[in-house]
Formats: C-alpha cells, sequence, structure tokens
C-alpha cells in the first residue's frame, strides 16, 4: 500500500520497525531521533524529552508531504508521539493489536488470501513448471496453510530448497495436524514462532481462554458456549474474548461468535498441552462444554414435546442451560449450533463422557430429520455407537443404534436401520432404561412398515405403544399409535386405522405439540385417502404442511407435498398431482433415495395422464435405477408402467 500511495508523497517516506510483537518493542523516543535525522536535523538540535522531540518531528513536517509507515507497532501509546500533526502527510501502521483507541484511524481487517492468490503466491516461490503438474497438491498444501501469507512463504522455501521433492510429499507432510505448526518452518521464519510473541503478550486470564476455547472442534464458538467452557459468568468471558480478537489471535465470526484461524486452533491446542496445568482441566473444560450443550439441546427437546418422558432418562447435565423466549429462538439455536454440537459429540467418546454424549445425540435428532445436518449427524452416531461397544457400554451402545436406526430410516436404507434397530432391541432389556424399550420397538414397527411387513410392523408398535405407556410417555404413545394407524390402513382396517390416527391427534393437541402434531395429521391424511375420504385426506395434508413449513422441517414439508400429490391423483387431477411432486423432489423427502424413486413413480403417472409420455418415461426410468440399486420390490411395479407407456 506504502509503494502504491509514494506518488502522492514527494517529499520523501518514512519507515520504522516497532518491533511491537518482540520482548523489547522500540521506544518512540528513539524512533523520532532517527526520524528528526531522516529529515535533515542535526544531533546537536534533537531534543532529549519525548514531548519536546515530538513537537519538533511535527513542526518538521508542517508544509510537507511525507508518507509514514510504522510496521509492527505494539500498541496505540507506541504510535501516537509518532504520527505527523499536519494536513499533506499520512501514517500507515500494521500491527497485531487493533488500536481502537487511536482517535482518527481507520481500522482495516485484513483477511486471509484467497485460494487463488494464495496459489499464485505459492507458484511464484515454487515456479510455475513444479505446481501446474501438480495443482491439487497445491491446494491442498495452501489450504494445509489456512491461506495465510507467512505459512505459505514457508511451505514454498521449504519446497524450493527441495528439488527432491514433490508439492505432493510437502502435501502429506503438512496433513498430519499434530506436526503440522513443527513442518511450517523454514531457517528463521517460523508460524509457531510468530503465534508465540502474540501469546507471550498475553495477561495470565487471556493465555488461559486462548488454550482452553481452542480444544473445541466445532468451527466457531458462541459467546454463552465460551463461558461454559472457561467456567466464568458470560460478562467476564465477553472482556476475555474482545481482548484476544484486538490481539488478533481470535476472530469475531458474527456479534457472540468466535472462531480461531486453523493454524492459530493448533497452536492454542499445543499450549493448552503444554502450559494447562493440572492437565485434567483440559477434560474439565470439554465436560462443561458437553454439560452446556446437553442442557440446552434438551430444552430445546423440551419446547417441541411437552410431556415427552425423554428427558427423564438423560445422563443428569451440570449446567442450566439457556433458556428462550420462544420456539423459533429455540429452533435458531439449534440449526445454528449444528455443527458445533456434532462436533462436541465426536469429542466426547471416553467412559466419562460417552453418555452425555449419546443424550446429546438423541436430543438433537431434529437435525437429522430436518435434513439440516443428516450426513454429520450419521457420522457421528456411528462414532458413538463404536466407540460404546469399545468400552463395552451397552446402555449407551443401545441409544446410540437406535439414533442411528432413525438416521438410516430418514434415509431410505432400511435394510442398515433395521441392523441396528434389531440389534439395539436383542442386547437385553434394561429396566433403568424405559427410553430404549419403546423407542426401539416403534422405530422397528417404522421400518416393517416401510418396507411392507404390515404383520411385523403391528406386532412391534403394540410393544411400543405398551411400553411408552406404561412410562407415561403420552407424547411416545402417540408416535406409535400414529404409526400403527398407517399399519392399520395399509392391512384394509380403514375405520381403525382413522380412529387411531384420530386420537393420536388428540393426545398431541391436549399436550400442546406443533412438529408432532403436524405428524399425526400427516398420518391421519394418509389414512383417509386409503379410505377414499379425499377431501377430508387434503384438508388434514395442508395442515401439516403448514406446520412443517413453519417448523422448517424440510424434509417432512418434501414428504407432505408428495403425500398431497397422491390425493390429486387417486382424485383424477393429474396437473395437481404433478405439480406437487416436482415440489416433492425438489424439497428432499424423509426417506432418501427410496422416497424419491416413489415421487419418481408418482410424477410419472401424473405426467402420463396428462399425455407427456416422454417425460413419463424418463421419470420411471430414473426410479427402476433406483429401486434395482437398492432390491426394492417396486422395482416390478415400474417395468410393468414403462412397457408399454401408452397403457398408463
Amino acid at each position: 500500500v506504502a509503494h502504491a500511495a509514494r506518488p502522492s508523497f514527494p517529499d520523501g517516506q518514512l519507515y520504522v520497525d516497532l518491533q511491537g510483537a518482540g520482548p523489547r518493542a522500540a521506544e518512540p523516543e528513539t524512533v523520532l531521533g532517527s526520524f528528526l535525522r531522516a529529515l535533515g536535523t542535526a544531533d546537536s538540535a534533537i531534543p532529549d524529552s519525548l514531548e519536546e522531540r515530538s513537537a519538533l518531528y511535527r513542526s518538521t513536517l508542517d508544509g510537507r508531504r511525507v508518507l509514514i509507515l510504522l510496521d509492527n507497532a505494539r500498541d496505540a501509546a507506541q504510535v501516537r508521539p509518532l504520527l505527523p500533526g499536519t494536513e499533506g502527510c499520512a501514517a500507515l501502521i500494521t500491527g497485531r493489536v487493533r488500536m481502537v483507541d487511536l482517535v482518527g484511524a481507520h481500522l482495516v481487517d485484513l483477511d486471509v488470501m484467497s485460494p487463488e492468490e494464495a496459489l499464485q503466491l505459492f507458484t511464484k516461490i515454487v515456479g510455475a513448471e513444479r505446481v501446474a503438474s501438480e495443482r491439487e497438491a497445491a491446494l491442498d498444501v495452501v489450504a494445509a496453510c489456512g491461506f495465510l501469507p507467512l505459512a505459505i512463504r514457508i511451505a514454498a522455501s521449504r519446497l524450493a530448497a527441495r528439488r527432491t521433492w514433490t508439492v505432493s510429499v510437502l502435501a502429506a507432510k503438512l496433513a498430519d495436524e499434530r506436526r503440522r505448526l513443527d513442518e511450517l518452518q523454514a531457517g528463521d521464519l517460523a508460524v509457531k514462532a510468530t503465534f508465540e510473541l502474540g501469546y507471550g503478550q498475553l495477561e495470565p486470564a487471556q493465555a488461559r481462554a486462548f488454550r482452553l476455547l481452542g480444544l473445541a472442534d466445532g468451527p466457531d464458538i458462541s459467546l454463552a458456549a465460551a463461558a461454559a467452557v472457561l467456567d466464568l459468568p458470560v460478562e467476564s468471558t465477553e472482556d476475555l474474548l474482545e481482548s484476544l480478537v484486538d490481539t488478533s489471535l481470535l476472530e469475531s465470526a458474527a456479534p457472540g461468535r468466535y472462531r480461531y484461524h486453523d493454524l492459530v486452533r493448533l497452536y492454542a491446542r499445543a499450549c493448552a498441552e503444554r502450559d494447562e496445568l493440572p492437565p485434567e482441566e483440559r477434560e474439565a473444560a470439554m465436560s462443561r462444554l458437553l454439560d452446556f450443550y446437553l442442557a440446552t439441546a434438551a430444552r430445546v427437546y423440551a419446547i417441541e414435546r411437552p410431556g415427552d418422558r425423554t428427558l427423564a432418562h438423560l445422563e443428569e447435565p451440570n449446567h442450566p442451560g439457556l433458556e428462550f423466549a420462544s420456539t423459533s429462538k429455540a429452533w435458531d439455536w439449534l440449526h445454528t449450533e449444528a455443527d458445533c454440537l456434532i462436533a462436541c459429540i465426536q469429542q466426547s467418546r471416553g467412559p466419562a463422557t460417552l453418555r452425555r454424549a449419546v443424550d446429546l445425540l438423541l436430543t438433537t435428532i431434529d437435525l437429522a430429520e430436518s435434513g439440516a445436518g443428516s450426513r454429520l449427524y450419521e457420522t457421528a452416531a456411528i462414532a458413538a455407537r463404536d466407540a460404546a461397544m469399545t468400552l463395552g457400554d451397552a446402555h449407551a451402545e443401545r441409544r446410540a443404534r437406535i439414533t442411528l436406526a432413525q438416521v438410516l430410516s430418514h434415509a431410505g436404507r432400511f435394510d442398515e436401520a433395521e441392523r441396528e434397530a434389531e440389534h439395539a432391541d436383542t442386547l437385553g432389556a434394561d429396566a433403568r432404561d424405559p427410553w430404549t424399550s419403546s423407542t426401539a420397538p416403534n422405530q422397528l414397527g417404522i421400518i416393517a412398515n416401510c418396507t411392507a411387513r404390515y404383520a411385523d410392523a403391528e406386532m412391534f408398535l403394540l410393544r411400543a405403544i405398551d411400553a411408552f405407556h406404561a412410562d407415561g410417555n403420552h407424547p411416545g404413545e402417540a408416535s406409535a399409535v400414529c404409526n400403527l394407524s398407517r399399519v392399520l390402513a395399509s392391512m384394509g382396517r380403514s375405520s381403525q386405522a382413522v380412529e387411531l390416527a384420530q386420537r393420536g391427534i388428540e393426545i398431541y393437541d391436549e399436550l400442546g405439540l406443533t412438529v408432532r402434531l403436524a405428524n399425526a395429521r400427516y398420518a391421519l391424511g394418509i389414512v383417509l385417502t386409503q379410505a377414499g375420504r379425499l377431501t377430508e385426506a387434503l384438508e388434514q395434508l395442508d395442515e401439516a404442511l403448514r406446520i412443517f413449513m413453519e417448523s422448517r422441517q424440510r424434509l417432512w414439508e418434501g414428504t407432505t407435498h408428495f403425500r398431497i400429490a397422491q390425493v390429486h391423483l387417486t382424485a383424477r387431477r393429474p396437473a395437481s398431482a404433478a405439480q406437487h411432486a416436482e415440489q416433492a423432489l425438489a424439497t428432499g423427502c424423509i426417506g432418501g433415495d427410496w422416497m424419491r424413486a416413489n415421487a419418481l413413480t408418482l410424477l410419472g403417472r401424473s405426467l402420463a395422464k396428462l399425455g407427456q409420455s416422454d417425460r413419463a418415461r424418463a421419470c420411471w426410468s430414473d426410479a427402476l435405477s433406483i429401486y434395482t440399486a437398492s432390491g426394492a420390490p417396486e422395482a416390478d411395479e415400474v417395468r410393468g408402467l414403462m412397457t408399454p407407456v401408452a397403457a398408463a
């Protein structure tokens, strides 16, 4: 910037490294002496005191156009005596600390490089030929450097000095997070050394916060979560975190949220390993974070499911959690924290934390059900299950397997889901855990219904209803009742099915539930459709759709569009059926690829009725591919539709 602005300052430029990041920052008196000499002042005319030197400096600059570059400043106090006081001069200051108390300053926060800029810097040092043949590996290198210019310069310099190394060799070395900071040093340049300078200047409370907050794996951390980690009031925590932002060791991602640069996080963890005494404090800090997330997630769960006994069977967290003024704010918190919650579950797989981690998993099931974080959620559920197996904790394993079965069912992977649920069901009854004794057969009933094994589904769901009833879990009982209503409708017992679905709605209405009430209306809409009561079915499904949309349950929203399409097609309104089927495909559905194939089949039927044979055949072809890949029996039905298409 100084070089670019140089033509605007014809009377000269002054530069000094103020060494603000080091242990011995430059004294303003010394800097002023050198500036005055550079401006032509004789040594004998330079006064002794700081105030006199500063006054002479400003008077010497009066009438001149000079640019002063104050590099690596420590703080505003060091800089103030060095600022020109006359119009026509300007000062450009760099430093780690955000000098918010410097009057008249325009603050510019420098971000890391863009991937393309980072690759250009890397290529300039390494050479275009070496990078061109391994562009992907080069991108991996600059990403491992966090797109930080110093880190890229060091990594590139190491590679340039080693002609036998390929870019892939360097990328492999930097892939190991435990060794990454050690790899990023060349000669007297080291990323770790620059971080050490800033860390060494922190007060003890700042240093502790810097170390402990770096332990959390989430992409960022909220102020409330940070307060739990540090075991401090929110106000004190905010002061500490903002002071770390001012030192550039922490970033403010958004109001009330903070994050580390990737390399700074690695350094913070190294400091925690080295300096956090006693070492047990690291585990205690992460345990406090888990307690905070579990307590708050349980509140969100309770807001949506009043009367649900699940919360009575959770591990007791040692934190009150956040309170929410409305359902909307609770949902906002859950979806904002999704990545952090799943990261915490992944980190909490030790014997002292695993059961709480599994409970956090099951209280955040809405993340998977809404489609907001299904893949990451599944990964966390698998990790929790495997950890429970390794530790021999049958209680945690049952809960993790049941939760994983729910996720797999939502994805339409019924064979895998059934294996998990059956395994959980056969691990042995636990009288101390009514949650597993009721939820496992309920999930097995759902899977059996989706795979058209209605007798099995009825058996499992009757078991679930009895178990929920014995536990006094009325919402759980209502869920199983609604599931059973769909099974009975498929078995041709329509009047009984409608009665059961209406019973489920009555329970939910009494409890004041919203999303669960939508699930009940969805079930009633299905059984009314199968009973031929199409107008009533559409009323129930339209109301369910409205609630799902308000509750941000995207996958349930898409699934309801599919059911509405079924009603319209049955009522011989193929245009409306096609419209809702297309909306289901665009939104996504509970049931993954299996339900997508169902929607494609239905869309094809609708298009065929509208005389659009080519489009219908294309839909059925896509559906057939999905059914065939999974071995679904619906494949035979689709083959019949396709030969010939005119028959439809």
